[in-house]
């Protein structure tokens, strides 16, 4: 609620005429100057007032002063000059008019009056001084300037009747403050002044003016006018607020985005940042000036109007822009451009681009500041830099001010892009290194998930599933310490290594210990070349055999993984953790699981689980994922994902490998226990055809038994009794493996032109897919894999 001060209406002469021009409002004052009462006047045309009916100012004038010829009431017609002001509803359009002039009436004050005896007239600062009804008694030169009023005109008015706008209401209330305490006080503003001139920051002094007698007779307002200071002031902190607001991510969008955010409206009205394409793989980027035409795309705008409906190009969209436009001419001579329609900069680029000339009419747009976005050398894009709101233009201020805001945002760009090349680098490393399709074995059904952090970067994760001899398969999930193309290429090295020792079937405890060696020498190396000298991994490697259903695994430093037993609830399988790769010479436990058939395994890495946004136990999550009923695998790795991360993205990558055991029945094995015998040999052929003919493999009959002959004689002849042939065969595959207590692995030679002997392995690597030896607790086996589909 408005304070009510007892203002004298009659020393003013107020009027309010409404947009229709018609009278509104009609004081005492008025009343006192014409003779018209209120009840006369309201509600008719002002025109009537006037000698001549003309209208006296134009209609779009902020502020009108001067001389009319009045009608009084007796049919006179009086001279008076008239101070006028545009009244502003709320939505901006005209509300009508306030018409005020002071009433004389008020003879000269004594000598010895303390108003009289004020010395501050000829004084360098803007001074005024009002008397007891807070009204102007005198001013001196500087005010007079600041106001744009003379004094003899607007002695005896109010500050709000000279202002016409509400802050002269507000500046009266501290007017009325001095009076009544006789204390003084400092007013500080940013405001018009002078009608519609530009705004000017103002410290406005307020003291009293007593008598002899200590009462205060009136009060004096000495204005400081600190608008360099204050525009310095605001620049700084808008560079202040650009370091903060720009660059909080390393998205080259929403970087641009926070540019134009943090532009609007304290720089322009409306902003546009359009960005140069970022050049192909291995292209260089642009370092020298370019030459129009210049395609740019748009990535970010901001408005002051919501909707931002200036904007011509939508976020994404490339435009072509010509010579002589805004954009262009700044990209081709490397610096900023100023233009505006009073000095024809836009005319021949608007007489190209009708769209545009049209946008610039419907918003009265005047200005544009065109600013090359470029960093490390680089030109990226520009920024431009709109005004149609505010009535400046732009000044050789607002471009340094424009040019260092967007030098800061340009640096972010360039990093965030920089940032992008590198992750794109390091996600097609990666993609490169991982399994692109999970191999189908007769051991496992298995499916597999991948996804990189959102912020933090490519990492290390890795997974893979490795077919091993007997049918068995190998699971393996890793993560590499740190992120980027780092922490991808030490991933590959790991992931060759864990494939290298799979082939020669090393235990998982013994796998890893070997693995561990690895890595201790990935640190040396990393240490001398200049680097950290620290690699870091966890590891989880299980083997599975469907004959058996036997699992083995162990872990370093890896989480363990999870196992749900088929009518059962999953459950962490109990492993013992075991030391991180590359702190050497620790031992790993190695645990050995009997799997019914059915049994679905789950190994993940720590970006899975590990999560700093939820309060909910990941583990339980996961074990909550995995107990809905049987479905596909590939729908269940989408849901442990979906339940498991955040909307906006892990903090770390996350690798998910689940696989579902298979058992291979009874009758798909055939077993032979070998005499050391060589006569035997021929009828352990038969058997083997036999077996075959039973299983409905007679195409293999040939092969296998050529294989089978060799490989029995080999272990006859040169491993140790007992020695055991066994037979095992899926859809596609046919196994021959032939065991013995010998520790001797055999290798192939080339036999000479006369040898009798020498040629059985050979023999065996011709016929068959692949074949291998494994060393086992009791000694070794030798292996082969006879294919059952025709290679066409």
């Amino acid at each position: 609620m408005s304070t009510v001060y007892p203002f004298d209406e009659s020393a003013t002469a107020r009027a309010v005429i409404d947009a229709t021009g018609r009278l509104v409002e009609w004081n005492e004052g008025a009343h006192r100057l014409l003779g018209h009462t209120a009840a006369e006047m309201v509600g008719r045309p002002a025109a009537e007032l006037l000698a001549d009916g003309s209208a006296p100012f134009r209609p779009r004038e902020v502020r009108w002063d001067g001389m009319l010829t009045l009608r009084h009431r007796d049919g006179t017609m009086l001279p008076v000059w008239l101070l006028v002001h545009r009244r502003q509803d709320g939505d901006g359009s005209s509300g009508g008019w306030l018409v005020v002039t002071p009433v004389a009436g008020d003879g000269p004050l004594p000598y010895d009056d303390p108003l009289e005896r004020a010395q501050l007239l000829q004084s360098p600062c803007a001074v005024a001084i009002y008397d007891e009804r807070l009204r102007l008694h005198r001013m001196n030169s500087a005010m007079t300037e600041v106001l744009g009023l003379p004094e003899e005109r607007v002695r005896g008015l109010r500050v709000p009747e000279m202002s016409g706008r509400p802050y002269g209401d507000d500046l009266e209330r501290h007017l009325h403050r001095v009076l009544a305490t006789g204390r003084g006080h400092d007013v500080r503003s940013y405001l018009p002044v002078g009608g519609d001139g530009p705004a000017h920051a103002c410290l406005a002094r307020i003291a009293p003016i007593t008598d002899d007698k200590g009462r205060v007779r009136g009060v004096c307002v000495a204005v400081h006018d600190f608008t360099d200071l204050y525009l310095a002031q605001e620049r700084l902190q808008l560079v202040n607020e650009a370091s903060v607001r720009v660059g909080t991510t390393l998205d080259v969008t929403r970087t641009a985005q926070e540019l134009a955010d943090v532009c609007v409206p304290a720089l322009g009205d409306f902003v546009s940042v359009d960005l140069l394409d970022p050049p192909e793989a291995g292209g260089e980027a642009f370092t020298e000036r370019l030459t129009a035409p210049v395609s740019l795309r748009r990535a970010a705008h901001r408005s002051i109007n919501p909707g931002d409906p200036e904007a011509v190009a939508k976020p994404g969209q490339v435009d072509v822009y010509p010579a002589h436009s805004p954009q262009g001419d700044s990209l081709a001579v490397g610096h900023t451009i100023i233009a505006s329609t009073e000095n024809g900069g836009l005319a021949e680029w608007l007489s190209w681009d009708k769209v545009r000339l049209e946008r610039i009419r419907q918003y009265g747009i005047h200005s544009t500041m065109s600013v090359p976005i470029q960093a490390r050398g680089l030109t990226l894009g520009v920024a431009v830099l709109t005004r149609f709101r505010r009535s400046d233009g732009f000044t050789p201020d607002d471009v340094l001010l424009a040019e260092e805001i967007t030098a800061r945002a340009a640096i972010c760009i360039d990093n965030a892009r920089r940032y992008s090349r590198e992750r794109e680098t390091a996600l097609a490393l990666q993609r490169s290194l991982l399994p692109r399709s999970l191999p189908r074995t007769a051991a496992v059904e298995a499916a597999s998930r991948y996804l990189p952090a959102a912020r933090a970067g490519v990492g290390g994760d890795w997974f893979d599933v490795i077919p091993l001899s007997g049918m068995r398969v190998a699971m393996v999930v890793g993560d590499v310490v740190g992120h980027g193309i780092q922490a991808s290429a030490t991933m590959g090295r790991l992931r060759t290594a864990v494939r290298t020792l799979a082939d020669i079937d090393l235990a998982p405890d013994e796998l890893l210990t070997h693995l561990d060696d690895l890595v201790v020498r990935l640190s040396a190396e990393a240490g001398s070349e200049g680097g950290t000298g620290e690699v870091g991994a966890t590891c989880l490697y299980a083997v599975y055999d469907p004959v058996s259903r036997c699992c083995s695994l162990a872990r370093a430093g890896h989480p363990a993984p999870v196992m749900l037993l088929p009518g059962g609830v999953p459950q962490e399988v109990d492993l013992p953790p075991g030391p991180a790769l590359g702190l050497g010479g620790q031992p790993f436990e190695c645990v050995e699981l009997e799997l019914p058939e059915g049994t679905l395994l789950s190994l993940y890495t720590d970006g899975l689980v590990e999560t700093r946004e939820r309060d909910v136990d990941s583990h339980a999550l996961l074990c909550e994922a995995l107990a809905v009923s049987p479905e596909s695998l590939e729908e269940t790795c989408d849901r442990v994902l979906q339940q498991l991360l955040p909307p906006g993205g892990a903090l770390d990558d996350a690798a998910l490998l689940l696989a579902r055991t298979r058992g291979l029945p009874a009758s798909q094995v055939a077993t032979w226990d070998i005499p050391v015998d060589p006569a035997l040999v021929s009828p352990i052929r038969r058997q083997v055809v036999a077996q075959l003919g039973r299983w409905e493999l007679s195409e293999a009959a040939f092969t296998a038994e050529l294989v089978v002959s060799e490989l029995v004689t080999n272990a006859i002849r040169y491993g140790s009794h007992p020695i055991r042939l066994r037979l095992i065969h899926d859809a596609a595959t046919l196994i021959c493996e032939v065991s013995d207590t010998s520790h001797t692995a055999p290798h192939l030679r080339r036999a000479k032109t006369w040898d009798e002997g020498g040629r059985g392995l050979l023999l065996v690597a011709q016929l068959t897919q692949r074949w291998g030896s494994r060393h086992t607790a009791e000694g070794k086996t030798i292996w082969s894999e006879i294919s059952l589909v025709d290679e066409e």
